[in-house]
């Protein structure tokens, strides 16, 4: 059976990198097929990788093999891991890049790859995307089961949750994302638009995955970032003039700061971290 996987690094394009964990792979598992998430998180930016990794992890069919390698602390103690999470793998270091999408799922068995038959005979001290990660990879595509890559590890590190706090009339977030054209990616979500003009508001990154509709109206709504008032939640972009700003649900289902034509991040000065208040009229 053909498996896929799906890489996920801040390693970029320019270097060599991506396509030798790829060669890694092919020489291992040769029917592969290969999905490049992106090669552009933030240098070292693991909590970008991770919730890149959770807004799309579940548009890919079961069986899929998420590569992550976003790995500042490569060669230190940190373990290196792999999850069997609802039919789909992440292999990663033990950072907290898998942390998002992993605590998605009740029932994900984890283990450390601790077993050295399936890593390359060589490991080297700076590149475990290639020495190990990949090659754990292919192995679980080639049929090798997750057990026999290493042992049961429960205490893996998780990163605390983005900013979400409801008082009220009032939901507190941060600006977690800014995508290639400015926009904003904020941890007010999921939002999910109802049949009426209303929006349901699912908190994720829940401690015991309880999640709860709070329920907001689009034109009753203002937004609040860096000293800026926006009106309302659009549908779309062009709802408002070119170059001017808005509030939107993007497609990952979260609450986003746009410009029409334009780059939020740049003309609101916006950056990740940024506080932002939903405040329900």
């Amino acid at each position: 059976m053909t498996r896929t996987i799906a890489i996920l690094t801040d390693f970029g394009t320019r270097d060599a990198y991506v396509g030798v964990m790829k060669a890694v792979m092919l020489r291992i598992a040769p029917d592969t097929r290969f999905i490049d998430i992106t090669h552009s998180i933030q240098p070292q930016n693991v909590r970008q990788g991770a919730f890149t990794l959770l807004t799309c992890h579940r548009y890919f069919a079961p069986g899929t093999i998420f590569l992550v390698v976003v790995d500042p602390g490569v060669g230190s103690v940190r373990k290196p891991l792999a999850a069997l999470a609802d039919d789909y793998y992440f292999i990663g270091p033990d950072n907290g890049v898998l942390s998002y999408a992993v605590a998605e799922y009740l029932d994900a068995q984890i283990v450390e790859l601790s077993n050295p038959a399936y890593w390359l005979s060589a490991v080297s001290g700076t590149f475990h995307g290639r020495d190990i990660f990949a090659p754990c990879a292919a192995h679980l595509a080639a049929g090798v089961s997750l057990a026999e890559l290493g042992i049961p590890y429960d205490n893996y590190q998780r990163l605390a949750p983005p900013l979400l706090e409801i008082a009220g009339r009032k939901i507190a977030g941060e600006v977690l994302h800014i995508d290639r054209f400015g926009n904003a990616v904020t941890s007010i979500g999921e939002l999910r638009r109802a049949a009426t003009d209303g929006l349901y508001l699912i908190p994720p990154f829940s401690k015991d995955q309880h999640r709860y509709p709070v329920q907001t109206f689009a034109p009753s709504v203002t937004v609040q970032v860096k000293g800026f008032s926006l009106p309302g939640i659009r549908h779309t972009y062009s709802e408002v003039a070119p170059g001017e700003p808005l509030a939107l649900v993007g497609s990952s289902g979260y609450l986003e700061i746009a410009v029409n034509q334009g780059s939020a991040a740049n003309q609101l000065d916006l950056t990740t971290g940024d506080s932002i208040i939903l405040e329900i009229g």
